[in-house]
């Protein structure tokens, strides 16, 4: 009986230990998602956002402003949820985003007011009117810094204007963390551009590891290029394979994603891109399979698919459902998917 009484203590010793081990891991998602667009129905004077007014090509009003609102919202809120059902993201950069006003209406929806989301914006220069933006949950991530790095053109008279860098310092698990969201030109212009705008990008992130050598880096955005392409592998030194990262060098996630799993978040002419990328300093990476999550590491990436942002019917089927399409107003989402990392700690 003694001998039976001990191997039932040992064996509930070893369930406690087993579900402690469980528990000692802490998730964090970060996420991007383009917002197709997120306009109100007033003019900003000095942009060029007519089309999003009452008169203007897209009849924007407020039924059609209320109802994005509540879309963008409810795919906001469901980002990362897979992961962390009920928590989802602690971090959220935002492309196309017209001013504090729509943040505010976005922020006061029930689905993101419930987890207490607040966000970052600084007014920028683009002509359209469009911005970048962070949503946050102060609970998990703490804003310390905040500033608008703008984007150079190489000649200083030039007259291009396009979306500055929106660098967010702050701490994630108690650790320095600092968020460069980022929206590269269009395709419209050349690769040079984007290019420019990349290492331009490259040499911020530089300058913040060089002034602290324990903070991490994220860059996220739309960077209206593959992970292929020069701005990403060159201009800010992208590498697809973690045992590849240099010390200078940043992870791409999305790299194998796009080319061997043949998976992307922007569908155009047949093909699947991927635009919506987020990538990390080498400071964020295990290496050599190790796992040891000692301090905020990389643990996955996912694109955030829901069907309900997917096209069901025609010919653009399983392609991104947007807000409006050929002139025709879809009650969609974005013509972006979300894209979303999980870092993991090991709790203390």
């Amino acid at each position: 009986m003694k001998q039976k009484l001990i191997f039932i203590a040992l064996l509930v010793l070893s369930m406690a230990t087993g579900m402690q081990a469980k528990k000692k891991i802490n998730l964090y998602a970060v996420g991007f998602y383009n917002q197709e667009n997120l306009f109100d129905t007033c003019h900003d004077e000095g942009k060029h956002d007519y089309d999003f007014l009452p008169d203007g090509s897209f009849k924007w009003n407020t039924l059609k402003y209320s109802h994005k609102l509540h879309n963008m919202a409810q795919a906001l809120a469901d980002l990362g949820t897979d992961s962390l059902p009920g928590v989802g993201c602690s971090l959220i950069g935002l492309a196309e985003v017209e001013n504090d006003r729509v943040l505010n209406d976005l922020t006061a929806q029930p689905a993101l007011k419930e987890r207490g989301y607040k966000y970052v914006h600084i007014e920028g220069p683009d002509l359209r009117g469009i911005d970048c933006a962070l949503l946050y949950n102060p609970s998990l991530f703490t804003v310390k810094d905040v500033k608008l790095v703008p984007y150079v053109p190489e000649k200083k008279d030039s007259d291009f204007k396009t979306r500055g860098f929106l660098t967010v310092s702050g701490t994630l698990a108690g650790e320095p963390l600092t968020v460069i969201v980022c929206h590269l030109p269009s395709r419209k212009s050349a690769p040079y551009f984007r290019e420019l705008g990349a290492s331009q990008v490259r040499a911020l992130k530089d300058s913040i590891m060089n002034a602290d050598k324990k903070c991490k880096v994220i860059v996220m955005g739309d960077m209206n290029d593959d992970p292929t392409n020069k701005s990403m592998t060159d201009g800010l030194s992208c590498k697809p394979n973690i045992n590849e990262v240099g010390k200078n060098d940043m992870y791409n996630p999305w790299y194998n994603i796009l080319t061997v799993e043949k998976r992307g978040t922007l569908y155009h002419r047949g093909a699947w891109n991927i635009f919506d990328q987020i990538v990390m300093s080498p400071n964020l990476l295990c290496k050599n399979g190790s796992k040891k999550y000692n301090s905020l590491k990389f643990l996955q990436s996912q694109i955030g698919v829901r069907p309900y942002l997917l096209q069901t019917e025609g010919k653009f089927k399983g392609a991104p459902k947007r807000t409006t399409a050929g002139g025709k107003w879809l009650d969609g989402y974005s013509d972006h998917l979300p894209v979303v990392v999980y870092l993991a700690k090991k709790q203390k």
